[in-house]
């Protein structure tokens, strides 16, 4: 590994992992990575995917209070109004400072020809100055004058794209022009595989701050995530606990090391992101859940041998992939 290479993924190491003797609970839930930006990003954040409307604000407050300061939200989610509330409560309550939190949005599909509009309804609805991480939520332009202001059909019920004349790159080379203007200060993508990376990153001049994607024991995309490190790009993983009604927790692999360091199967499977280098973003709004997801342990070698082998026996299992009619290049997907 070359010397600059090396001390990226230094610096994108929690100090437990920096540290193997040191033992990870609660007390470190400071632990960081380092975009290539040079902005420390928190290791955990609250994921607000899927929150059940009237509860998204608690459980911001809730997680802000329990030590949180990554806040993970989209404009499609169409939440932002109450994770801008609960992160308002929390400051004018004392809890923190706005410069104390690392805020992530999204850029929707809908939205590819025109990111700046996007952003600014989003820092509207937050009720925020600026964002921390501006990310292409999925690499797949849609028609903004379509039927649908978020998800535009047509007349077979196939998705309407926008994919003759615009492409994902252009959308990031606009995405670029974002970070003169102050309102964000990183830009990204999500939903990307390699092949797409490789179409992206020869075309622009700004590598991403990071690449978010579905990543648990079922889906480890070790592919993307390597190609990720070799770039300086950091992984974010959602849906690190699975998706809704995902049978990760029972899973035995995962219960045997839960069962080993007398946690959660939540507290693994998060651990086993942090273990990685990716960041967890985890989503709950339930008080308890949102305070133990923000707890990591120790994983050896062993435990990470467990928890890789569990794809290798039970086949690959992507639980977020929506029908755009699109070949993503996941290799899963071909």
């Amino acid at each position: 590994m070359n010397p600059t290479l090396a001390n990226f993924m230094l610096a994108r190491t929690p100090e437990h992992i920096k540290n193997p003797d040191r033992k990870t609970t609660l007390a470190d839930m400071s632990a960081t990575f380092t975009l290539n930006t040079g902005a420390k990003i928190p290791a955990v954040g609250l994921g607000t995917w899927q929150s059940d409307p009237g509860q998204v604000a608690t459980a911001v407050e809730q997680a802000l209070k329990s030590g949180y300061r990554h806040i993970d939200a989209a404009f499609v989610y169409g939440n932002e109004n109450e994770v801008g509330d609960g992160i308002k409560k929390a400051i004018s309550g004392g809890v923190c400072k706005r410069e104390d939190i690392f805020v992530t949005s999204k850029l929707w599909c809908t939205y590819h020809r025109k990111p700046e509009a996007c952003l600014d309804e989003g820092l509207k609805r937050l009720g925020l100055d600026y964002i921390d991480l501006y990310l292409m939520h999925w690499p797949v332009p849609m028609n903004p004058n379509g039927n649908h202001p978020m998800i535009p059909k047509l007349e077979d019920g196939s998705r309407d794209l926008d994919m003759k004349e615009w492409s994902h790159v252009k959308t990031y080379k606009e995405m670029e022009k974002l970070l003169k203007t102050g309102k964000t200060k990183a830009i990204g993508v999500s939903n990307y595989s390699v092949k797409f990376l490789e179409e992206l990153l020869p075309h622009v001049e700004v590598t991403p701050a990071a690449n978010q994607i579905e990543n648990h024991p079922y889906c480890p995309q070790q592919d993307i995530v390597d190609f990720c490190k070799s770039k300086g790009i950091l992984v974010e993983a959602y849906s690190p606990l699975g998706s809704t009604g995902s049978p990760l927790f029972q899973e035995e692999g995962v219960q045997e090391v839960a069962k080993k360091h007398n946690v959660g199967p939540g507290t693994i499977l998060i651990s086993y992101q942090v273990s990685k280098g990716n960041c967890a973003l985890p989503k709950s709004v339930t008080p308890a859940r949102i305070e133990s997801n923000l707890q990591t342990v120790k994983l050896d070698s062993t435990d990470m041998e467990s928890l890789e082998g569990i794809h290798k026996k039970k086949g690959i299992t992507r639980f977020v992939y929506p029908e755009f009619g699109v070949n993503l290049g996941f290799p899963d997907k071909q």
